[in-house]
């Protein structure tokens, strides 16, 4: 790539970045933080029904999230290929398989509009025993999230990895952005072993990865990489 080349996509992969965090904020923090009531099904529903606008407002900054998400991973694979081809690559596939399995979880979000507000077909069930099936489907989307950030964290670490072996971006981002990943590990997996332990400390764990996920965007779109570096390294990983 030439010297624009390299800065454009830098700058663009930090845009998209940018759009992707900030769509999973609105989705996951301001949509289903705000309207899922933690054991209660029947305030679950009725704040869905009644903000059925913010609801689907959450699902659409999901698949945008997953849009940008498949931007990034070509984008990314173009600046990193130049460390090496292989852990590149191997980033790619964990980004994929991650932007795989929370696309078709999103489904589960929006799965209980469909039953609350659904046709003459609904009327088979009684009113707890819907509002009793749409929180299920809630949880079952917590859980799948949960799934898909284990091969996010080990796609971080990737990242990390190819950062720290990367002559164009400083180190501390790559050990920030791999620690990051180990965090998302920790979270999901002590989730599944240990909820309510998760539940309590799960917070601390996901606060490094913001830090270092903001940290990363914000270099990627103010600074973005050393051009003549980058070509550099490019040059030896094609002689190899």
């Amino acid at each position: 790539m030439a010297e624009i080349g390299v800065r454009s996509t830098a700058r663009i992969a930090g845009a998209l970045y940018l759009i992707n965090a900030a769509c999973g904020l609105w989705a996951e923090v301001f949509v289903r933080g705000r309207l899922i009531v933690s054991g209660d099904a029947a305030s679950t529903t009725a704040n869905i029904l009644a903000h059925q606008m913010l609801y689907r407002s959450g699902f659409v900054a999901d698949l945008i999230s997953m849009i940008a998400e498949l931007g990034i991973t070509l984008l990314f694979y173009r600046i990193f290929s130049a460390v090496s081809r292989s852990l590149s690559a191997a980033m790619v596939l964990f980004r994929l398989v991650w932007v795989a399995i929370f696309s078709v979880v999103a489904l589960t979000h929006i799965a209980p509009l469909l039953l609350l507000d659904g046709g003459a077909y609904i009327h088979a069930f009684s009113a707890p025993q819907l509002q009793a099936f749409s929180y299920f489907l809630l949880k079952l989307h917590n859980q799948g999230y949960e799934i898909a950030l284990v091969f996010f964290g080990v796609d971080c670490i990737l990242v990390g990895v190819l950062i720290w072996h990367s002559a164009f971006l400083p180190r501390f981002l790559g050990a920030a952005v791999a620690f990051a990943g180990i965090c998302y590990l920790v979270n999901s997996l002590s989730d599944f072993l240990t909820p309510s332990l998760s539940a309590r400390f799960g917070i601390w764990l996901l606060l490094p990865c913001a830090l270092a996920e903001y940290a990363l965007i914000l270099w990627l779109i103010l600074v973005g990489v050393n051009p003549e570096t980058w070509r550099e390294q490019s040059a030896l990983q094609k002689e190899r």
